[in-house]
């Protein structure tokens, strides 16, 4: 059962990294900046669809926390700070971040 959940979740990471290492102004100012809109939030999602229960919470919860993390450090490496960051964040993970499964 693992096998569709992973070749879900590496056709997805290939569509999230893809316009990434696409972007050809790393000069470019951080507001120039724009994420990719819910992609990780999908991501997860498809990873915790044949999860049920308290299963499926906690995977959800690591899953979105991890998307945070890598929302985070790609913001520090374009240099945005501040309320922008913040922005940045939400828009790059897919949410507002409150939400549980």
């Amino acid at each position: 059962m693992k096998f569709p959940s992973a070749a879900v979740v590496a056709s997805l990471l290939c569509l999230i990294v893809a316009p990434v290492l696409a972007q050809t102004t790393p000069s470019a100012s951080p507001t120039a900046t724009v994420p990719v809109p819910a992609a990780k939030r999908v991501t997860c999602l498809a990873t915790t669809q044949n999860l049920k229960g308290q299963d499926k919470r906690d995977q959800m919860q690591l899953c979105m926390a991890q998307a945070r993390i890598d929302c985070l450090k790609q913001a520090i490496d374009q240099k945005i700070v501040g309320e922008p960051r913040k922005s940045f964040i939400k828009t790059c993970v897919g949410g507002d971040g409150t939400e549980q499964q």
